[in-house]
């Protein structure tokens, strides 16, 4: 399961008591190999190999219940083209490289992600919790 970061947390609240505007963004799928925590500074984003994040829409998304939300259906990466090694984290962000990460969470199990094989994530695979 995943939760916030500390930045978006911040935008939602500056926007929900009319500090800020927020125009919802275009979301990236990234993957890490260890937890990057609330801030984002513990990230370990792949890089290399045929990897990128995965740009996603609204569409990719249910809508939210009790204060979570998942994906509908699979989100796919392009073939790893070399060793991406164990992934244990997902993040999202505000852009396709760079950016602020905005939320993230846990993969359980870990995902190995050698030369040849294709990351996906099946609906359902990734909930994202407002906490």
């Amino acid at each position: 399961m995943g939760s916030f970061s500390n930045y978006w947390e911040n935008k939602l609240l500056d926007h929900i008591f009319g500090k800020s505007s927020l125009t919802p963004p275009v979301i990236y799928l990234g993957l890490s190999t260890v937890e990057p925590g609330e801030d984002g500074t513990g990230l370990t984003e792949l890089s290399g190999n045929g990897y990128q994040r995965v740009q996603t829409s609204a569409s990719d998304w249910n809508v939210s219940t009790g204060g979570s939300l998942d994906n509908v259906g699979d989100i796919v990466f392009p073939l790893a083209t070399g060793n991406w090694g164990t992934v244990t984290h997902f993040a999202l962000f505000d852009a396709a490289t760079y950016g602020n990460m905005l939320a993230y969470g846990t993969l359980s199990p870990a995902k190995v992600i050698g030369s040849g094989v294709i990351a996906k994530f099946a609906a359902g695979d990734l909930v994202i919790n407002l906490d």
